[in-house]
């Protein structure tokens, strides 16, 4: 027999039945693989499972993930769906400590399903290591504020100096002696414009002129989250 184990490469194979389909089976007596000889499904291994996971953060439009791997789309969403469904909804950043701190705060839009159907992406950034310390996905409205404020951790909620645009929500959200409203000339909220540039550049669903929008709001909600916890990973071993 001059098949091979498509796991461990193995020659060691024994005929093991047969499928319903009246197609052999072959066993691997290294690793106990079972096997077809030209299977129509793909198998996917772990190791190219992570390869789906680091393009994903990338983007990449999961139709043009799918013809660059040669993979079923149908396979790739339901894989996708069960990553985001399981992706934590809970912001991860590095242990502080009481004592100052400097947030920016803004708001990102995008849409779902239709552009009349807008989710707005609200984020709080740390200054000092530019980690994403808040996130709430939803409308443009004051319990969306107070949503991304509830998602803070608590020492910020209980220290930090919060940086904002004017935009009315904020208002009587954060503790007044701790909000700064500033415009964009003044450079005091920079960094969390420039992580929405980053977030649109890397989640091909966020990107305003697209046919990557996403068609379920789990999903887009998921996407996101996905990127920020890759993302502060990056900035919690700099730090």
């Amino acid at each position: 027999m001059n098949y091979s184990c498509p796991t461990c490469l193995s020659n060691k194979i024994i005929k093991n039945g047969s499928t319903h389909h009246k197609k052999q089976k072959y066993l691997c007596k290294e690793c106990g693989r079972q096997f077809v000889e030209l299977p129509q499904k793909k198998y996917i291994s772990s190791e190219f499972k992570t390869l789906i996971d680091r393009l994903l953060l990338e983007k990449i439009p999961l139709a043009g993930i799918a013809r660059a791997l040669d993979v079923s789309y149908t396979w790739l969403q339901n894989y996708v769906n069960k990553k985001y469904e399981e992706t934590p909804r809970e912001i991860k950043v590095s242990e502080k400590q009481k004592g100052k701190s400097t947030i920016q705060c803004d708001e990102l839009w995008s849409f779902v399903g239709k552009k009349e159907n807008k989710i707005w992406s609200w984020l709080a950034l740390d200054v000092k290591t530019r980690e994403i310390v808040g996130v709430f996905l939803g409308d443009r409205s004051k319990k969306s504020a107070e949503k991304l404020w509830d998602s803070l951790p608590p020492v910020y909620r209980q220290c930090a100096v919060c940086y904002t645009d004017f935009w009315e929500s904020y208002t009587g959200v954060i503790a007044t002696k701790r909000h700064k409203a500033v415009d964009k000339k003044s450079r005091l909220t920079s960094h969390i414009e420039r992580f929405n540039n980053t977030l649109r550049q890397r989640v091909s669903r966020l990107v305003r002129k697209t046919l990557s929008f996403s068609k379920k709001l789990e999903n887009h909600i998921g996407a996101v989250w996905y990127f920020i916890h890759y993302y502060n990973s990056l900035k919690s071993v700099k730090n």
